[in-house]
């Protein structure tokens, strides 16, 4: 069951002198594929044994379980991402005995389904528990609110931006001082500028057939309704330039007939040679060098809004979707514009001021940008704030006991 060798421990030592337990967090997760739940999970495994503590991850398995093994944590595979209601009763007894004998302090759920099981698994043995609130969650089937809510039943609960904290409160009515609003955090050392070689950009360029000098706009995203990509492809015909090239980055996940749906506005306005969607990229931070306005035109409030970050972090203007997250992540007219959701007119209308910026104001806000981001929304800053919380909680216990 247990996928990496063992771990010897760091002997931490109190104020006096004398060795005390390493802080031991076991955090629940679905699966190790690649994403932002995933790569939250290994950054903070990470920054925990980078500290002397121990990490303890429970997945299903995945490609990231590799992650996880270099960063020195320990990874244990059970079935974890299933929401059979059965599994998830044996998981409760899997992990409870997982915590006793590893003596965990804190279990940290980070999906529902397997925080069902973590949060009777630490009741059963005392551990403290804490999740963290990734996204709004379905609300229209019968019993969903209440599947949701084991979210909100942490002793402390992790928010990813002021807009899910706000949602929580409206729609779970939990004590406010149990909420922690932590932001997502984006590797800077990936997300720079200065990192990106020409080898690379080029790369891109010429598997894109992009030419030389044209405007690029890129809406980097998978392919999926609520992430806006008609709304951008109708704004473009509104836009009427055929100087520009429009790039929409992201896998399709085998939803086909979308991706059919896209072409066929493309072909409706006439935007055959301007627009081209590409599919998924391995390179990022190249594909986003190449952008002269990144978009973000998600439909449904975002609870983050990653790819904004991203792309202010590499200096680019973000035109995104006035709801969500996005608010606390673009100071219009400062770092970017915000158009209203679905909004195929005003979405061409920042369009238009994005790519008319001239040399000065484009440097200016790029500045600006990456200076926030970098600010606000380091993966540092994230891990920190995430072990302040952890150890905020035990010290609150303790004080209690």
């Amino acid at each position: 069951m247990h996928d990496g060798a063992e771990m010897s421990q760091e002997v931490n030592t109190g104020p006096d002198g004398a060795a005390t337990k390493p802080l031991t967090v076991l955090q629940v997760l679905p699966s190790l594929v690649t994403g932002g739940v995933e790569r939250g999970a290994v950054d903070i495994a990470a920054a925990l044994v980078a500290e002397g503590e121990r990490a303890i991850v429970v997945s299903s398995g995945g490609p990231m379980t590799h992650d996880l093994t270099r960063a020195g944590a320990e990874q244990i595979t059970l079935p974890v991402d299933s929401k059979n209601p059965f599994v998830i009763r044996k998981n409760i007894d899997r992990l409870a005995q997982l915590i006793r004998d590893n003596n965990v302090d804190i279990v940290h759920a980070r999906s529902r389904a397997p925080a069902w099981s973590a949060y009777y698994a630490a009741r059963k043995t005392g551990a403290r528990f804490i999740t963290t609130f990734h996204g709004t969650y379905n609300l229209g089937l019968p019993f969903k609110r209440l599947y949701n809510s084991i979210m909100t039943r942490g002793d402390r609960v992790i928010a990813i931006s002021e807009f899910i904290a706000q949602h929580i409160l409206d729609t779970y009515h939990i004590d406010p001082a149990r909420i922690r609003v932590i932001h997502r955090g984006i590797n800077f050392n990936v997300f720079d500028p200065a990192t990106v070689s020409a080898e690379r950009v080029i790369k891109l360029a010429s598997d894109w057939r992009l030419p030389d000098g044209v405007p690029i706009i890129m809406l980097p995203g998978r392919l999926t309704q609520w992430k806006g990509q008609a709304v951008l492809i109708e704004a473009l015909s509104l836009l009427r330039r055929d100087d520009i090239r429009c790039i929409i980055v992201g896998s399709e996940q085998g939803k086909t007939r979308y991706t059919r749906r896209l072409q066929s506005l493309i072909e409706k306005f006439d935007l055959g040679s301007i627009v081209h969607i590409v599919g998924e990229c391995r390179d990022m931070p190249a594909a986003l060098m190449l952008a002269d306005v990144v978009v973000h035109a998600s439909t449904d409030p975002e609870a983050f809004g990653r790819v904004i970050v991203e792309a202010q972090a590499m200096g680019r203007p973000v035109v995104a979707s006035d709801h969500g997250a996005s608010r606390e992540l673009v100071e219009p007219g400062e770092t970017g514009w915000l158009a209203p959701p679905g909004d195929a007119k005003s979405l061409s209308d920042a369009l238009r001021n994005a790519l008319g910026l001239s040399v000065e104001d484009r440097e200016s806000l790029a500045e600006k940008a990456r200076r926030r981001a970098r600010a606000q929304f380091g993966n540092s800053a994230m891990c920190d704030a995430t072990l302040e919380t952890y150890r905020s909680l035990l010290s609150d216990q303790r004080s209690l006991g």
